[in-house]
């Protein structure tokens, strides 16, 4: 004869081994650390900085400027 078993045992059993497997598959989709988030945030601003400061001239400016020029009825 087999060994006895808890049926509700086993059952939670194999319940926690399907939770474990799904969270290393969501670990690997969409993992990130929070430094990682925050690091790359922090990089993104720098890079959007430094465009900014590329500009000759006031963006907004010269879009009130392009709006008055592509509309004559004002």
């Amino acid at each position: 004869m087999g060994d006895v078993i808890n049926l509700r045992q086993a059952r939670k059993a194999r319940a926690r081994a399907e939770k474990a497997e799904q969270a290393v598959s969501n670990r690997v989709r969409f993992g990130r650390t929070k430094a990682q988030r925050l690091a790359e945030a922090a990089e993104d601003k720098r890079t959007k900085d430094a465009l900014e400061r590329t500009f000759r001239e006031d963006r907004q400016n010269k879009r009130d400027d392009n709006q008055v020029k592509n509309n004559p009825d004002q």
